[in-house]
């Protein structure tokens, strides 16, 4: 028996959201209006979500492709309250984790195993929906209110592309099932997908925040015997043991070494594999020099700014061996490996609790932008008010 569908159905919805109307200022939390969704679209009431360091980038950003007004916010649980045209994966009632990443299904990149990379629908920081050069919110004006990374979740109410959908169990708890839907889904696939760390292994981590713990969470469940964590902040070291570091060089306190330097002695000869979390090109080639020769890979996750470029010797890339590589999403396809992600949580293998140091009601999101930005939380999770 179909489904009754709800009388908001077909109708565009008001409800709060918080609007970044210009950058580096408090978000203005105010009423809005959520149109239905188009073909191959579900209207989504968010249950929660997280701040994650992108939507502080973005949220500073002067710059295209910085756009206001825009409404932020990507990682995120929700329930469908609606769905367009052409749509069988989800339905009314659906717990779903919207991602910025695409899983269409239907293309060559999304039938490999190989990749990541959906190519009918590729990754962009577009201010649209990713079918439609068109947004699905308006101010009580009639003015658009922007987009970001397919997602938007700091509204009550967001239109998500059912690529950018992944289905879930209803029973996981919402405010730890979030975390998958970007940050700690990215670092632990960095270290599951597209590294594959080996029981055993070497790792080095260049930054403990939110991706490079998630780094070590999942080099841990990996069976990697060995995590040096990196970090300007010396604090990071006992945060970074619950998730399994076991070693600590504080980066800026290494003496005449470099760290590099300090971790090739301390392996004897560098890492298995090495991660960069803090979005330098230095830090790559820091991370690059310290990787084993012979097998070692170096994985960047961190994001640089615009225009940053990343100079390596041509002697060392041809008589070493490593391998270099990035990695969105962790290498992470959503609709099959989330879902593996939760069970594992569910099992109580991985760890997602210790990623949530603090929750919040929406009318606060702005003292979650202070808190992360001051560097006082790892996760915090805001709780969407209907």
């Amino acid at each position: 028996m179909a489904s009754e569908k709800l009388p908001t159905a077909g109708n565009p919805i008001r409800c709060k959201a918080a609007v970044c109307r210009k950058p580096g200022e408090p978000l203005v939390l105010e009423e809005i209006v959520v149109a239905p969704p188009y073909r191959h679209e579900a209207r989504i009431r968010i249950i929660c979500t997280s701040l994650c360091q992108s939507d502080i980038t973005f949220w500073k950003l002067k710059d295209f492709p910085a756009v206001f007004p825009r409404i932020l916010g990507h990682e995120a649980i929700g329930v469908v309250e609606s769905v367009g045209e052409d749509i069988d994966e989800v339905k009314e009632g659906d717990t779903v984790i919207p991602t910025f990443m695409s899983d269409c299904g239907d293309c060559t990149d999304c039938r490999s195993k190989k990749s990541n990379l959906c190519s009918k629908l590729p990754f962009k920081v577009s201010p649209w929906m990713p079918r439609y050069e068109s947004s699905r919110f308006t101010d009580l004006n009639g003015e658009v209110l922007y987009h970001f990374l397919f997602v938007s979740s700091f509204s009550q109410y967001t239109v998500v592309d059912v690529a950018h959908l992944t289905k879930i169990d209803p029973s996981i708890p919402p405010n730890r099932a979030c975390l998958l839907s970007c940050g700690v889904s990215t670092g632990v696939g960095a270290s599951w997908r597209t590294a594959n760390v080996e029981t055993g292994s070497t790792v080095a981590i260049f930054g403990l925040g939110s991706i490079g713990l998630a780094v070590a969470e999942g080099a841990r469940l990996c069976g990697a015997t060995r995590i040096i964590g990196v970090d300007m902040n010396p604090n990071k070291f006992e945060i970074g043991k619950k998730f399994g570091v076991t070693d600590f060089i504080s980066a800026g306190d290494s003496g005449s070494k470099s760290v590099s330097q300090v971790i090739n002695e301390m392996t004897g000869g560098g890492a298995d594999y090495c991660f960069e979390c803090v979005g330098l090109a230095s830090l790559v080639r820091e991370a690059y020099s310290c990787c084993r020769k012979g097998w070692g890979k170096t994985i960047v996750l961190g994001v640089d700014k615009p225009g940053a470029q990343l100079s390596l010797s041509s002697f060392d890339v041809l008589h070493n061996g490593k391998i270099l590589t990035g990695s969105l999403f962790g290498g992470l396809k959503a609709k099959s490996d989330i879902p593996v992600l939760l069970k594992r949580y569910m099992d109580k293998e991985l760890q997602l609790d210790e990623f949530v140091t603090h929750e919040m009601k929406f009318e606060d999101i702005n003292k979650a932008f202070d808190l992360l930005t001051e560097g006082k939380c790892l996760r915090c999770v805001i709780w969407m008010d209907q």
